[in-house]
């Protein structure tokens, strides 16, 4: 191996090995456990998409934990059952004699027709949705389409949780005060609303794609907190950070530097746990109630780029998105 290699090897490990004694000397992203132990959101019923791993799993944890009903909104049922199980056992059989009450759905969100029969179950069986967290999505996957035909990464990060919120929007409403909480990233700083080619047909580039995926998620919760004034429905967006999860698997990284990303991710990336705090924030703090069409990262709100908060971008982009997934007046 040449000397160079060993020697970016070394710095990089010394590096991580610093951050990592930095983290775990007391220093690293604060968790809001402790609010969560408290009962804050007993009597609340809670909507995670992709909660069976991730970010969305550490969500539910912390919601059960206060005592919410958590509802599992997962494309692989069986994913999600086993999922749910080691669930209820750490913290003490979730769904009976728990903390909080765990349920299993089906929900594809790259099937238009999976969301509706989604929504028809849930408005029939719950009473009540206090908080839907758009958590769920696909990172940089290879050019590939959706059942309806949508480009992969718009399709289910935005168009998906696009219907599933609209077709939702009249139990939140009766629910109220109720959130909605839409996970973003900063990589949406790299996306632009190409209203000539939505479905990526023209060119498609697959970091381009997520990005613009998320960007809309922004401009998607700035309408719609337009759309909610006076409804007592509150809708934020959030930026994790860069945390471990199996959001990146269909990126591909060289077998003999595995190894050294491992132990980069392991010291400079957020655990799924400290990843999903803003998520947990918006949904359950006090701090945000009646806050609304905002942009957050470590629990507290930030800036947008002027694209990000363009109001005819964002009418185009949701009159769009409701002829495509078939939303009638």
């Amino acid at each position: 191996m040449a000397v160079a290699t060993v020697a970016v090897l070394v710095a990089a490990a010394g590096g991580a090995l610093w951050l990592a004694a930095r983290r775990f000397g007391g220093h690293g992203v604060q968790t809001r456990q402790g609010e969560g132990d408290c009962g804050l959101m007993r009597g609340k019923t809670v909507l995670i998409t992709g909660a069976n791993s991730g970010l969305g799993r550490a969500t539910a944890a912390a919601l059960l934990r206060s005592g919410a009903r958590v509802i599992m909104g997962c494309r692989d049922r069986a994913r999600a059952e086993e999922a749910a199980a080691q669930l209820r056992g750490e913290l003490g059989g979730a769904g009976g004699s728990g903390p909080g009450q765990l349920v299993v759905r089906e929900l594809d969100l790259a099937s238009l027709s999976s969301v509706r029969a989604f929504c028809r179950q849930l408005l029939q069986e719950e009473p009540q949705l206090d908080v839907l967290i758009n958590n769920a999505g696909v990172f940089q996957c290879p050019y590939m389409k959706t059942e309806d035909g949508f480009e992969m990464q718009f399709g289910v990060n935005h168009l998906g949780h696009f219907l599933l919120t609209n077709l939702l929007l009249g139990l939140l409403k009766s629910s109220a005060p109720s959130r909605i909480v839409v996970v973003s990233s900063k990589l949406y700083k790299y996306g632009d609303i190409n209203f000539e080619d939505l479905n990526s047909e023209q060119s498609y580039n697959k970091s381009f794609c997520y990005s613009r995926s998320k960007l809309a998620n922004i401009l998607f919760t700035r309408e719609l907190a337009r759309r909610l004034e006076g409804s007592n429905v509150t809708v934020n967006v959030l930026h994790p950070g860069i945390v471990r999860t199996n959001l990146g698997r269909h990126i591909h990284i060289p077998l003999l530097m595995k190894p050294l990303f491992n132990l980069v991710s392991w010291a400079f990336f957020k655990s799924p746990t400290e990843g999903a705090q803003t998520s947990i924030y918006l949904a359950s703090s006090p701090e945000v109630e009646g806050v609304s069409g905002k942009y957050f990262g470590d629990c507290k709100e930030e800036d947008l780029l002027p694209k990000a908060m363009d109001e005819a971008v964002a009418r185009k982009l949701w009159d769009i998105s409701e002829v495509m997934v078939g939303i009638l007046k």
